[in-house]
């Protein structure tokens, strides 16, 4: 059985190496997500998220949009 359900991504997210997403997911705006994971879930914004499965870790600060001026 295989299942083809489209997947969101918003605006600045960055994905990183080896991320698997599985259907029907959305990433939401200005999100992390780290190397490795697999996303079976919705990932809302502003967040850094990763593991097998994917889980919030952290939402993004004031001072990680100082430090990486693309999450402005």
């Amino acid at each position: 059985l295989e299942i083809a359900l489209p997947i969101t991504v918003g605006d600045s997210v960055w994905i990183g190496t080896n991320v698997s997403v599985l259907p029907g997911v959305t990433i939401g705006n200005n999100t992390i997500i780290g190397a490795g994971s697999v996303v079976n879930k919705d990932i809302p914004d502003g967040v850094i998220a990763a593991g097998n499965p994917c889980r919030v870790i952290r939402k993004i600060t004031d001072a990680d949009r100082e430090k990486y001026p693309v999450f402005k």
